[in-house]
């Protein structure tokens, strides 16, 4: 048989079915929205005429005393927000340091969904064949990409040498129809009972699967959530990203890991038991957060979900800060979306206590906290111009740079991370976060407006063109966090 009937015969085509998602009354969403804003500010505005005749402090004195209570108040809220999620996440490297846990080798399917992908997708196939693990496959699904993606794809097709075995590779082509489409027509295609869900950009670390199945010891585990690293580090706005997965992302999850509720299962790395997704209904395309829409129909049907520190996965991060402001009003929308289609279990608790938990500090994270961040940077500039308090304001800013420092040694030191990455704390707060969580504030006020919006790809460099992270990067099992 030759080469190209080889190729053929490993070769699947699938089309682009799917239930259709529920329909969406926009007119009436706007509606209800201005309703709901305009009643609440009724409110306020009767609050403030009711109240502010009681007061007995001049116009003057009344803003110096409400913007020392607002301060206080604000830095009580991220200090609590701080050290919940640092006391969270030693616990549970602890925990996970002294843990003792057997290794769990069953078959698993590897889903690598593509679209315009050619660049980067032989060396991330390169890098899933030398995962350290006995029994997997690999399948590429193309979503009818308009590059070179098929073609790549093509040479890579056929059972290919691993690190210990043979491994099959076999390539879906279907009609362009998303992520989510992609990802279920691999799980479909897959006779295996774990499926690990990727990027197509994505290359992960060597223990990857050999590192997260062995969680799936515990029956009640439905998925596993990964490790995400950016990998085109050495430049401003990367690095700046670098220590946000870091600190901001992975910090979270390993709180979560300790009560095994992580909110979102990353895009570049997931495990899932099969049975779990079948549960949830596999992925849906109503939103643009299709790993934190699944997330929540896991947890809602009462599965638990573990984050793997040592499952890492290395994706591209945006190298202009136009790209990187757009990635992030994508994520705010869909997460938003997410929120909107689960919020029976807002309201309802009984239905499921832990994800109403969950939905309500997702909630607070995408909505709440962003406002008030952005509130209180204006608010005190302005009372610091006005009423000579900028001293107070300079130390309220050191503060908030001790404790970003704080909680960056902290992470970079238990994930064996890059030192060099520490200095940028002195600006994550009050500069990076800040032009991010006006991007989530634009982009909240769009999707409650009903705004219409694209996906948005990112233009891909690829791996090859690009530096490792330097060694100590955590490219293998940390000391921090190896089992013992």
């Amino acid at each position: 048989m030759s080469i190209k009937q080889k190729i053929e015969k490993l070769q699947v085509v699938l089309d682009n079915r799917e239930i259709k998602p529920p329909h969406r009354n926009e007119g009436s969403e706007k509606l209800r929205t201005i309703i709901i804003t305009g009643v609440l500010s009724l409110v306020l505005i009767l609050i403030i005429l009711f109240t502010l005749p009681l007061t007995v402090l001049s116009w003057s004195g009344l803003f110096v005393y409400s913007s020392i209570v607002s301060l206080v108040i604000f830095l009580f809220v991220l200090m609590f927000r701080y050290f919940s999620i640092l006391v969270l996440a030693y616990l549970y490297i602890t925990k996970y340091t002294v843990e003792e846990k057997d290794g769990y080798y069953p078959f698993v399917s590897i889903i690598v969904p593509v679209y315009n992908e050619g660049k980067v997708l032989a060396d991330s196939i390169s890098s899933l064949l030398d995962l350290d693990y006995p029994n997997y496959e690999i399948l590429i699904v193309n979503d009818g990409s308009k590059d070179n993606t098929a073609e790549v794809a093509e040479t890579l097709v056929g059972y290919r040498q691993g690190r210990t075995s043979l491994v099959k590779v076999s390539l879906i082509n279907k009609p362009n129809g998303g992520k989510s489409k992609a990802l279920n027509a691999g799980i479909q295609y897959s006779e295996a009972d774990f499926v690990l869900c990727m990027d197509g950009d994505s290359q992960l670390s060597e223990n990857t699967l050999k590192m997260g199945l062995r969680h799936f010891i515990d029956p009640e585990v439905g998925a596993v959530a990964g490790n995400v690293k950016i990998e085109n580090r050495k430049k401003f706005l990367t690095d700046l990203q670098a220590l946000e997965y870091i600190e901001g992302l992975n910090l979270a999850r390993s709180a979560q890991g300790y009560i095994r509720m992580v909110n979102i299962i990353p895009g570049p790395i997931g495990i899932f038991r099969k049975k779990a997704l079948r549960d949830a209904g596999f992925y849906s395309s109503d939103t643009f957060a299709e790993d934190a829409d699944m997330t929540l129909k896991i947890l809602a049907k009462g599965w638990k979900i573990q984050y793997e520190p040592n499952c890492i996965a290395y994706t591209e991060a945006p190298v202009k800060l136009h790209q990187l402001l757009k990635q992030r009003y994508r994520w705010t929308r869909g997460i938003l979306q997410a929120i909107r289609k689960h919020k029976k279990h807002i309201f309802n608790p009984t239905l499921n206590f832990n994800n109403t938990l969950i939905l309500w500090t997702m909630f607070y994270e995408a909505l709440i906290w962003p406002a008030m961040n952005i509130f209180a940077n204006i608010f005190f500039i302005i009372v610091a111009l006005l009423y000579g308090m900028s001293s107070l304001i300079f130390f309220w800013w050191l503060g908030i740079m001790v404790l970003d420092l704080m909680a960056a040694i902290y992470c970079i030191a238990a994930e064996k991370e890059e030192f060099r990455l520490v200095p940028y704390a002195l600006i994550y707060r009050l500069v990076f976060i800040v032009f991010i969580d006006v991007t989530k504030a634009m982009a909240t006020i769009e999707e409650f407006l009903g705004i219409k919006m694209d996906w948005g790809k990112l233009e891909r460099v690829g791996f090859g063109q690009q530096k490792k992270p330097a060694a100590g990067a955590a490219t293998t099992p940390t000391p921090a966090l190896a089992k013992k």
